[in-house]
C-alpha cells in the first residue's frame, strides 16, 4: 500500500487514556489527520457508535480497555449472565451499579473477563458487516492474547521455548499436589485472563523456613478465620506471604478465578538483578525492546523495576542468544492478526531464552525510538509503507 492509498484511522479506546493521546501525537507527527476516537464506554453501550464512526474504508485500532472505572463496570454488568454459570467471584448487576472507586480493588476477574469477551463478540459483529475496515488487532487475535492457557499451548505447538506448565488443579491442595508429582519446587500462578502483573504470584514450596507466596496481591486486614473473606487490591509493592491461611486463600482465589500455572524457571542476573524483555513485534519483525532489570523475579516495571540498555541485554546474553529470542517472539506474533504484540521473554543464565506471555495491548512504551521514530510512530510507518498486513 502506497502513502497515496493510506486510510484515515479510528480509535476505540478510552479518550482520555494517554495510550490514545500518545498514538494521536505520532500521527501528528507524521502527517496524518487526527484519529477519529470512539470510546469503549460508548461502544459497549451501543455496538452502532462505532459502525457510525466507521464512515468508510478505515484502519481500525483496538486499543486497551483499562483504567476506566465506569468500562470496568460496564464490563462486569455484560459479564453477569455467563459468570452465573461458573463457581467465580461474582457481583450482581444491582451492586455493580453501587460500586465505589477502589484503587487496585479485584474485583470478580473472571466475570469483567467474559464482559470483555462479549464486547469482543460486538466488535466482530460490526467487523463482519463491514470487510473494507481493516483492524489493526482482530477481536479473536485479542480474545486469545487474554487467555494464558490457550497461549501457552498454542506457543509450544509452534516449537517456541516456554516454561514447563503444570496440569489444572482445582484447589491449593491440588496444586501442591501437582508440583510433588512434577518434581517442581517453585511455580508461578497467573490468572489467565490477567495482564499488567494483575494477580500473579509465585508460589514456593522449597524454600527455607517453608512454604511461601509472592505476590502482587495484597490482603486488606488479613485473612481472618471466621471465614469472612477480606477484599483484594493490586499492589505497586509485591509483598510475601507465609502464614498457610492467608497462603491458602490467594492461591483458592487465583484457581478458582482461572489460573494458567507454570514451573518457575530460574532468570538470568545482571549486577545481582534479575531481567527479562519485553519485545515489541511491528508487522511481524521484532521492533522495540525494553530490557527490565528488578531485585526480585517479578520484573514489571510499575512493580519497581528499571530499564537496562540495549548494550547490557547484548553484552549479557550474545548476539546469537539474542537473535534466537527474537525468532520466537516473531513467531508468536505472526500467530496472531494484529499488528502489534508484546511478548514477554526471559533469559536463563546459560543464554537460552523463554517466552513468558503475550500481549494483545503491550506496546505502551514511552520514551523508546528507533531510526527517530517512537513506538506508536512506528507502527504507523509500518501501514503506511505496505509492510501489513504481511502475505501469508
Amino acid at each position: 500500500m502506497s502513502r497515496a492509498e493510506t486510510l484515515p484511522f479510528v480509535v476505540l479506546g478510552n479518550p482520555d487514556n494517554r495510550r490514545v493521546a500518545l498514538f494521536q501525537a505520532a500521527l501528528g507527527e507524521l502527517g496524518h489527520a487526527p484519529a477519529r476516537v470512539v470510546s469503549w464506554l460508548d461502544f459497549l453501550r451501543d455496538p452502532s457508535a462505532l459502525a457510525d464512526a466507521l464512515a468508510g474504508p478505515a484502519w481500525l485500532r483496538v486499543d486497551s480497555f483499562g483504567e476506566s472505572f465506569e468500562v470496568e463496570r460496564t464490563l462486569l454488568r455484560m459479564g453477569w449472565e455467563a459468570a452465573r454459570h461458573v463457581d467465580v467471584e461474582r457481583v450482581e448487576p444491582a451492586s455493580v451499579d453501587a460500586l465505589a472507586y477502589e484503587r487496585g480493588r479485584i474485583l470478580a476477574p473472571r466475570q469483567l473477563h467474559l464482559g470483555f469477551e462479549r464486547g469482543l463478540g460486538q466488535l466482530e459483529g460490526v467487523l463482519a458487516r463491514r470487510p473494507d475496515v481493516v483492524c489493526l488487532n482482530e477481536p479473536a487475535s485479542v480474545a486469545r492474547l487474554f487467555d494464558k492457557r490457550a497461549c501457552a499451548t498454542l506457543f509450544a505447538e509452534l516449537g517456541v521455548p516456554m516454561a514447563p506448565p503444570l496440569p489444572a488443579a482445582p484447589s491449593p491442595d491440588d496444586l501442591r499436589d501437582a508440583m510433588t508429582a512434577a518434581g517442581v519446587g517453585r511455580a508461578f500462578v497467573k490468572l489467565s485472563c490477567g495482564s499488567s502483573a494483575s494477580c500473579l504470584a509465585l508460589f514456593a514450596r522449597d524454600a527455607p523456613g517453608g512454604e511461601w507466596l509472592f505476590t502482587s496481591m495484597e490482603v486488606e486486614g488479613g485473612v481472618k478465620r471466621s471465614g469472612h473473606a477480606p477484599r483484594l487490591y493490586n499492589s505497586l509493592r509485591p509483598r510475601r506471604y507465609r502464614d498457610r491461611p492467608t497462603v491458602d486463600h490467594l492461591l483458592a482465589y487465583l484457581l478458582r478465578e482461572g489460573s494458567h500455572v507454570e514451573a518457575l524457571v530460574p532468570k538470568a542476573r545482571v549486577g545481582g538483578s534479575y531481567f527479562d524483555c519485553r519485545v515489541l513485534v511491528v508487522a511481524g519483525e521484532a521492533a522495540f525492546t525494553v530490557m527490565r532489570k528488578s531485585r526480585h523475579p517479578m520484573t514489571n516495571l510499575h512493580l519497581g523495576g528499571v530499564r537496562g540498555t540495549h548494550e547490557e541485554l547484548r553484552a549479557r546474553v550474545g548476539d546469537d542468544a539474542l537473535r534466537a529470542a527474537y525468532e520466537s517472539c516473531e513467531r508468536v506474533a505472526r500467530a496472531h492478526r494484529c499488528l502489534h504484540v508484546g511478548v514477554d521473554v526471559m533469559f536463563e543464565p546459560s543464554g537460552a531464552h523463554r517466552v513468558l506471555e503475550a500481549n494483545a495491548f503491550g506496546d505502551l512504551l514511552p520514551n523508546l525510538e528507533r531510526d527517530g521514530l517512537g513506538v506508536y510512530a512506528w507502527q504507523v510507518r509500518a501501514l503506511t509503507d505496505g509492510r501489513w498486513p504481511a502475505q501469508p
